[in-house]
């Protein structure tokens, strides 16, 4: 797997992001080639490095889940939100997100990988910005599949 740092047009995608919904983050994840652990490979608004140690397993966590289901996932009020533990969500955690909207990267047909913009506060993201994270996500559907993820 290419490393995404190597692919300035994906981190582009993900800045313009950024800054379009005013988010504190947005992150990338992607299955492994090899087994079906989820790693997060990119951030922009990190506050540490500590996303580059996540691995978590296929449908565990926000990536996990999002890739096992194929669907958008939605948290507003972290971790009052959710279902489980808190320490099953640790990009939550780790980056000390309250809400959270990830939708699955289909790379080519099938998901595996998972966009995610975040807020340090409770939020809930409107249809608009839904709909602009779901373009972002096509966008990076069509530049990764040229690179072979």
């Amino acid at each position: 797997m290419t490393d995404i740092r190597e692919l300035p047009a994906v981190m582009e995608v993900c800045e313009r992001l950024k800054a379009k919904i005013r988010c504190d983050f947005v992150g990338l994840a992607f299955q492994n080639e090899a087994g079906p652990d989820v790693r997060w490979h990119y951030a922009a608004g990190n506050m540490n490095d500590k996303y580059k140690r996540i691995i978590v397993r296929f449908g565990k966590g926000i990536a996990g889940k999002v890739i096992s289901s194929g669907c958008p996932l939605m948290m507003t009020n972290f971790p009052h939100d959710i279902h489980g533990k808190m320490t099953d969500y640790p990009i939550a955690l780790a980056e000390k997100l309250v809400s959270v909207y990830a939708v699955p990267l289909f790379l080519p047909t099938v998901p595996k990988g998972v966009l995610l913009i975040g807020n340090r506060a409770s939020y809930l993201f409107t249809g608009e910005e839904q709909e602009t994270v779901n373009d972002a996500a096509k966008a990076l559907e069509q530049l990764l599949t040229g690179e072979g993820f």
